[in-house]
C-alpha cells in the first residue's frame, strides 16, 4: 500500500560524499557553557573543567553514567543552557528523562566515546623535592597538592566501599529471591509469602535475562523477515483503518517499532511503544527516521513496573512464543488489558488455539534418538531419555504428518486469566496412513477478529514461520494403521523454577511422557 512507510534497506542511497560528512577530523566543537571553539572534544572537556568547573569524570562516577546517560546530559545542556554549577551542585540527575535521548542536531559532543572517559582524578602537577641527609623537603604548594590528592583518593575509596556494600546487599537480595522461586515457587514480599505464578510477581532483577535475549539483532531479523507473522499484523491493522482512526494504542513489547508504525500509518492518534529490552533505543531512531515522532511515544520499561499516562483503546502485541504459551508474555497482555484498556477496547490478536498432530518422521527420530545406541562403537542409551525430555523446535515437512489435527486448547484473549497456561485436555488423532508414530507436533493458530478478519497458522501444512513447530518425541516409535484413533491426554503447566517456561505431560499408549520448554 502506498501509505505504508518503506522500511527496506536504503544503504544504496548513500554515496561517498554523504559518508564524508561524518568525518570529524577537521571539525571543531563549541564549549557547552560559552562560545569558545575548541579543536577536539578532549580539549573541550579540559576547557569545561578548567574554566567552568564542569567535571565529566565526577558526574560519571557520581551517577554511574553510561553512554545513554551522557547523550541525555548533552541534550539537556543544549536544550536548557544551565550553568555549570547548577549541574555539578545538583543532588539528582536533572537530565534523567528519555526525551533527551532524541538528538537536537548533529552535535560533535554526541560523537564522543563516553565509555573511554576515565573516572579517576587528574594527574597531580609536577613538583621538585629536595633530598638531603635522608630528609625530604617539600614546598608548601607541593605539600598542599599531596594533601588534596590523599583526600580525594580517600573519598573515592570511601565511595567505592559504599558501592561494594550496596552490591553485596543487592546480590544477597537476588540470591534470596531466586532461592524462594526455585525451592518453593514463592517470593517474600514484606512479611508475606506470595506464590510466583505469573510474570508480574517476578522481581525485575530476576527477569532481566528474558529481556536481554531481545536486545540482539538476530532475533529481530528472524521476526521481521517472517512474512507470515509480520504481514498478518500489517494486514489486520491496515485493512481495518477505521478501527484505528483517532484511537490511542499500546504496542506491548514493541521491539523495533514495526507494529507501532503500522498503527500510526492507519491513523492512530497516539501510540505508546513499550519495551524493557535495550532494543527500545533502536526503536527510537527508527521511529524518528520514519517521521513518526509526533504519533509514537517510546517507553523503556516492563509493563508491570510502568505507569502509563492514560488508558488506551487498542492493545496490539506479538506475544506468542513456542507452543503459543512459552515465554509467558500473555501474562503481560492480560495485565495490560485489566489495567490499561478502556471499556469496549480491542485486543490484537484476540483469539488463539493450540493443536496436536501425529508425526511419522522415522529418519529424524533415528538421527536424534537411535544415534545414542552406537556412538563410535560405544553405547550411550542413557542419553535417549534426556533427548526426549526436552521439547524440540523445528520445521516439520508436511509429508511426515500422519493424522488429522486436534485442537487441545482455545484461548479468548478478551476473557482469559493468567491460569490459562495450566490446562489438561483429552485428544483424539485419526491416523491418515500407515506408519510409525515418532512424536506429536504442537502448533498454534492466531486470529484477528475485526471487520476485515485476518488469521495465520504455524502448523506443518502451511508456510513455515519463525515459531516453527514444537515436537514431543517418544523414546520408542509406535506402529499405527490408517483409520486408527489414537487417544491421549495433554497437561500443560508453568515450570515452578521459571514462570516463563512450560512443563508438558502427555499420556499416550499407556505411558506418561514429560517434556520441558525452558
Amino acid at each position: 500500500m502506498s501509505d505504508v512507510p518503506d522500511l527496506s534497506s536504503d544503504e544504496d542511497q548513500y554515496d561517498e560524499e554523504e559518508w564524508q560528512e561524518m568525518d570529524t577530523s577537521n571539525s571543531s566543537i563549541t564549549c557547552l557553557f560559552c562560545t569558545t571553539a575548541l579543536p577536539t572534544i578532549e580539549e573541550g572537556i579540559l576547557h569545561c573543567e578548567k574554566n567552568h568547573n564542569f567535571n565529566l569524570s565526577t558526574l560519571k562516577s557520581k551517577y554511574h553514567m553510561d553512554c545513554y546517560s551522557y547523550i541525555k546530559l548533552i541534550n539537556y545542556i543544549k536544550t536548557h543552557k544551565p550553568k555549570s554549577e547548577d549541574i555539578m551542585g545538583s543532588a539528582t540527575e536533572l537530565w534523567n528523562d528519555d526525551k533527551y535521548l532524541k538528538p537536537l542536531d548533529n552535535d560533535e559532543w554526541l560523537m564522543y566515546d563516553f565509555d573511554s572517559l576515565a573516572e579517576n582524578i587528574s594527574s597531580p602537577k609536577s613538583y621538585h623535592a629536595n633530598v638531603e641527609n635522608g630528609l625530604v623537603t617539600l614546598s608548601q604548594a607541593h605539600f598542599i597538592e599531596l594533601q588534596r590528592t590523599i583526600q580525594t583518593l580517600s573519598e573515592q575509596l570511601k565511595e567505592s566501599q559504599t558501592h561494594l556494600q550496596m552490591a553485596r546487599e543487592d546480590m544477597s537480595k537476588m540470591q534470596s529471591s531466586m532461592k524462594t522461586i526455585v525451592e518453593g515457587n514463592t517470593n517474600s514480599i514484606g512479611n508475606e509469602n506470595v506464590t510466583v505464578d505469573c510474570v508480574s510477581k517476578v522481581p525485575l532483577e530476576c527477569d532481566e535475562g528474558y529481556f536481554s535475549s531481545y536486545a540482539h539483532f538476530g532475533i529481530h531479523y528472524d521476526m521481521l523477515s517472517d512474512k507470515v507473522r509480520t504481514e498478518s499484523y500489517k494486514n489486520a491493522i491496515l485493512f481495518n483503518k477505521e478501527t484505528f482512526k483517532n484511537k490511542t494504542v499500546l504496542d506491548l513489547g514493541c521491539g523495533t517499532g514495526i507494529l507501532s508504525m503500522f498503527c500510526a500509518t492507519a491513523g492512530s492518534k497516539k501510540v505508546y511503544a513499550l519495551d524493557q529490552s535495550e532494543i527500545i533505543y533502536h526503536a527510537m531512531d527508527i521511529i524518528t527516521e520514519n517521521n513518526f515522532s509526533n504519533e509514537i511515544k517510546t517507553i523503556k520499561g516492563r509493563l508491570e513496573d510502568t505507569k502509563l499516562e492514560e488508558k488506551v483503546d487498542i492493545i496490539v502485541s506479538e506475544w506468542m512464543g513456542y507452543f503459543l504459551l512459552f515465554e509467558g508474555m500473555l501474562d503481560s497482555v492480560i495485565y495490560a488489558r485489566d489495567n490499561y484498556l478502556n471499556p469496549g477496547g480491542i485486543l490484537l490478536p484476540n483469539q488463539c488455539n493450540i493443536s496436536l498432530v501425529a508425526n511419522g518422521d522415522i529418519d529424524t527420530h533415528k538421527k536424534l534418538i537411535n544415534f545414542w545406541s552406537d556412538v563410535y562403537g560405544y553405547k550411550m542409551n542413557c542419553m535417549k531419555s534426556e533427548v526426549v525430555r526436552e521439547a524440540s523446535v523445528e520445521v516439520v515437512d508436511s509429508k511426515n504428518v500422519i493424522s488429522e489435527p486436534c485442537i487441545v486448547k482455545n484461548i479468548d484473549i478478551n476473557t482469559c486469566n493468567v491460569k490459562v497456561v495450566d490446562f489438561t485436555s483429552p485428544f483424539e488423532l485419526c491416523i491418515t496412513r500407515d506408519g510409525f508414530m515418532t512424536s506429536l507436533i504442537g502448533y498454534f493458530d492466531t486470529f484477528f477478529n475485526l471487520p476485515t478478519s485476518v488469521s495465520f497458522s504455524t502448523g506443518p501444512h502451511v508456510t513455515p514461520t519463525h515459531w516453527k513447530q514444537t515436537l514431543f518425541y517418544f523414546k520408542d516409535c509406535k506402529e499405527v494403521k490408517k483409520g486408527d484413533i489414537i487417544k491421549g491426554t495433554i497437561t500443560c503447566s508453568r515450570l515452578k523454577t521459571d514462570v516463563r517456561g512450560l512443563l508438558v505431560q502427555i499420556d499416550i499408549f499407556g505411558k506418561t511422557h514429560k517434556y520441558i520448554l525452558s
